[in-house]
């Protein structure tokens, strides 16, 4: 056992008895190498971070740039800095007039924690209204509303007041109420089976929010900046959520989140008292520095329609015996297979052919992939070939 694989057991923290495990050297572009030599296609994007694949020149740029100037000087809303007030510019730009401010933290669980917390503040209620098999985060408020007893159990009582719903059935909409602070919701559940919303049912559920004064929050933190095909998944069902929450693919690697409502919402968190959500390293200038240079290349370079023809190529190739199903939108897709032996072994087998595949825990039959948008066609091809080959060995 190597010296740095022997720290990483004893001191490292570990959340499952067998992780990867793979020794990283360097990351570049769609592809990661370790210390023993081997390369490996990142086909999953660190867990649709890497939108524009690893260590993109220009972002490595913009955060060389930063460091140059400062790094933290204060906490998140009490110094005017370059970095976050240009950000915030870029992307409410290419957001509704009604999401026109921004609320930057450094991850998605954060995002959603203060998306609960203005919807409690701006609506003066308490209840909220989630979906099953949904999945907001691991901290106890955004652990309150995911929809998966195998994450919440270990730690209840959590945050009373929250009802589930099935997901995409209108029949339900009635529990939403005038005592429901907000409903929140992913446009595409991740982890709950790579399920995308229904069009006519996330249309009555915008409005029965309206008909009852319910915030709607949309947890964009997987969906968003261009993974299913639109720089906001919101855009594709003519919906447009009070509070947008954000992270992953936000900050081109670097740590980065953030909600987004509208200056009446937001300006809750100013008084009674003020200072009454606050966080000291949210909107980091390097993060923000990244995020910009992040955003202005997803734009520029169009990646959208990448995320398209990535799953234009999938439903093309990812068929046959063993598969059931090919399931999502545009570069964020879900593999089902018949079984979980089977599924096991397919994700074996790729990794052995240097290929890393996601399997989520809402299903042992599901395979996660979500490729950096700047795959090009070949590699996608041979990474989906492997795909197909480890499922005929596996049969």
């Amino acid at each position: 056992m190597s010296h740095l694989r022997e720290n990483f057991y004893r001191h490292i923290a570990q959340t499952s008895e067998s992780p990867i495990g793979l020794e990283i050297e360097q990351a570049e572009g769609c592809y990661l190498y370790t210390t023993d030599g081997k390369r490996y296609v990142d086909l999953i994007s660190g867990i649709a971070v890497s939108s524009l694949g690893h260590r993109h020149p220009s972002v490595i740029k913009a955060i060389k740039d930063q460091v140059d100037r400062h790094l933290h000087v204060m906490v998140f809303g009490e110094f005017i800095q370059k970095p976050q007030s240009e950000f915030a510019e870029l992307l409410t730009a290419h957001l509704p007039e009604s999401l026109s401010q921004v609320y930057f933290v450094n991850s998605g669980t954060e995002a959603n924690e203060g998306a609960l917390k203005l919807a409690k503040k701006h609506t003066g209620r308490s209840r909220f209204i989630s979906f099953k098999n949904s999945y907001h985060g691991d901290t106890h408020g955004s652990l309150s509303v995911t929809g998966r007893d195998i994450y919440r159990d270990p730690y209840k009582p959590l945050l009373p007041g929250v009802e589930f719903l099935e997901f995409n059935e209108p029949n339900q909409l009635g529990s939403i109420t005038d005592q429901t602070a907000a409903v929140i919701m992913e446009p595409v559940q991740g982890e709950g089976g790579v399920i995308p919303a229904d069009v006519d049912w996330l249309k009555s559920l915008r409005r029965r929010c309206n008909e009852t004064g319910t915030l709607l929050i949309f947890d964009e933190i997987q969906t968003g900046f261009f993974r299913t095909g639109t720089l906001f998944a919101f855009e594709q069902y003519d919906v447009i959520p009070d509070i947008l929450c954000l992270a992953k693919a936000m900050g081109g690697g670097m740590p980065m989140g953030a909600f987004v409502s509208s200056p009446e919402i937001m300006k809750v968190f100013k008084y009674n008292p003020p200072l009454n959500h606050v966080t000291t390293f949210g909107g980091h200038p390097v993060s923000c520095a990244a995020a910009c240079a992040n955003l202005k290349t997803l734009l520029a370079e169009g990646l959208g329609r990448n995320a398209v023809k990535i799953e234009k190529v999938a439903r093309e190739m990812l068929h046959g015996k063993g598969i059931v199903e090919l399931r999502g939108r545009g570069a964020m897709l879900g593999l089902q297979l018949e079984s979980n032996r089977l599924t096991k072994k397919v994700v074996e087998k790729s990794f052995h052919q240097g290929l890393i595949l996601g399997w989520t825990l809402h299903s042992d039959t599901l395979i996660r992939i979500a490729p950096p948008l700047v795959i090009d066609s070949k590699l996608l091809r041979e990474s989906f070939q492997i795909i197909l080959d480890s499922v005929e060995s596996a049969l």
